[in-house]
């Protein structure tokens, strides 16, 4: 495995050949180029952790070029080459935004300490950037427990999913908190100011279903005495989530596909087609892909569903945050007991102090 990516730009084949054999002997990964231009350009094909760069290069000054590698990349570590070390090289250097400067000829042995001291530098500021990251997603959904990898990953789709009009199929076991997830990617959206409707599929009759989906109008059916808002009016302009999506019946998913690709639909016992703006989240506990195989739900409304798939990992994958679980539960748990051991009010006699 490399141990950093570096480039060096020096127009002397002697140069660029001895710092290559050197560094690679170390372990780096090592390209070169001959004139700035052609550094510049290597710049734009991959990352690097270090550039050592020449100062005096047949097309360009080392300190003009460093300006513009500071101006593409303001963390990439500089060190400067040059054949005439002094104090106002150094300043200018410094001032460039150089990490340091080497003379020629030099020492090896002080070249490579140069060269691990800021391809570490490199490191730490990337590791920096990651942790910021990663706390500025776990406080943005703060009633998500875990910071193991693959929650950190899951935060960081959910930050990029959000701001989209995309449906999202969210897969997950019982238990892994697919609503949470779908409560995340609604607040991390531009309609979050808005509703957020969650819709139970599992717990709601085959029959009641359409109803509180699109609603109906009066004398609709017997018990219809007036006309009702479904819950794809309630959450215009919002997101509604639909749990368990598998239960619904053929007749719901033919309807449910059609305000998918509509984008409107008609209460029960009406006419009228009513336009809703509406972000669609799903979830489900089994496989949709099989049931579809199995001829049990349709193929184009999955695929409607499917257009952004999140799967979440069970705790048994992730088990470096039940401590983290834990201590959550604990503290919100412990707190109503401690109310109810102690609290006036709540006892009012029915305690002594010899039974607390």
């Amino acid at each position: 495995m490399s141990k950093g990516a570096i480039l060096v730009v020096d127009d002397e084949s002697e140069i660029r050949e001895g710092l290559e054999l050197l560094l690679t002997s170390e372990g780096y990964g090592v390209s070169s180029a001959e004139t700035g231009e052609s550094g510049l350009g290597k710049l734009g094909e991959q990352p690097f952790d270090l550039l050592l760069l020449d100062v005096s290069l047949p097309d360009r000054n080392g300190l003009d070029l460093l300006r513009e590698v500071r101006r593409r990349d303001p963390d990439l570590p500089v060190v400067l080459i040059t054949a005439y070390g002094s104090i106002d090289m150094a300043r200018a250097a410094f001032k460039g935004g150089a990490l340091d400067f080497i003379t020629k000829p030099w020492s090896n042995d002080e070249l490579l300490a140069q060269v691990a001291q800021a391809v570490e530098s490199r490191k730490l500021r990337e590791e920096n950037v990651h942790l910021k990251r990663a706390l500025k997603q776990r406080s943005s959904f703060p009633n998500i427990i875990g910071k193991s990898e693959k929650m950190l990953t899951l935060f960081d789709l959910v930050s990029q999913v959000g701001p989209s009009r995309s449906t999202v199929l969210i897969s997950g076991e019982s238990g892994t908190g697919k609503e949470l997830i779908a409560k995340a990617i609604h607040s991390a959206s531009p309609r979050a100011d808005k509703a957020f409707v969650p819709v139970n599929t599992g717990s709601i009759p085959v029959d009641l279903l359409e109803s509180q989906l699109f609603g109906h109008v009066k004398g609709a059916f017997t018990s219809a005495i007036s006309s009702k808002k479904g819950l794809f009016e309630v959450a215009d302009q919002g997101t509604i989530f639909f749990d368990e999506i598998a239960t619904i019946s053929p007749e719901t998913q033919a309807k449910l596909l059609r305000v998918i690709q509509e984008r409107e639909f008609m209460r029960l016992g009406g006419t009228e087609q009513i336009k809703v703006d509406v972000r669609i989240v799903a979830a489900s506990n089994v496989d949709l892909l099989t049931l579809v195989r199995e001829g049990r739900f349709r193929e184009d409304l999955f695929h409607r569903l499917n257009v952004i798939h999140l799967q979440l990992p069970p705790l048994r994958d992730r088990r470096e945050d039940v401590p983290m679980l834990l201590a959550h539960f604990l503290g919100y748990f412990s707190l109503p007991l401690q109310l109810f051991v102690t609290g006036d009010r709540l006892l009012d006699g029915l305690v002594t102090p010899n039974d607390a």
